[in-house]
């Protein structure tokens, strides 16, 4: 199976069993919030996102390949475990590069809002 087509079903079932084996082992992974190397810590931090968060959902809008990089489009959404739960969603997009072997060396996360939005989404979100 193709890697385009691997990030579509890892997407889809976003926490869920992720296909570690498509990251380098020295992988280098950076958002807003995080910047470490290795594939150990980047399932730790999907670990988490699948512990503590409920309803977590990555919408995929778009992904391409251009050489030995792809982007990809999408949205993160989920429940914060605060007593109102409210919904966090956080729209943005990643740019993974890829070593001579096919396999992700960067995974670099851009958000299309601010943090201080996501704060905001806590504090003024509905109550459910």
């Amino acid at each position: 199976m193709d890697i385009i087509e691997i990030l579509k079903e890892d997407y889809q079932r976003f926490p869920a069993n992720q296909t570690y084996s498509i990251y380098a082992p020295d992988v280098y992974f950076q958002d807003p919030l995080n910047k470490f190397r290795g594939v150990k810590r980047y399932k730790q931090m999907i670990n988490f996102i699948e512990t503590v968060f409920l309803n977590t959902k990555m919408d995929l809008h778009n992904i391409q390949r251009l050489g030995d990089t792809i982007k990809t489009e999408w949205t993160l959404s989920w429940n914060t475990p605060l007593p109102w739960k409210p919904r966090i969603s956080i729209p943005g997009w990643s740019e993974l590069s890829l070593n001579s072997d096919g396999l992700i060396v960067s995974h670099v996360d851009y958000w299309n809002c601010s943090r201080l939005d996501v704060v905001k989404q806590h504090l003024f979100a509905a109550k459910m």
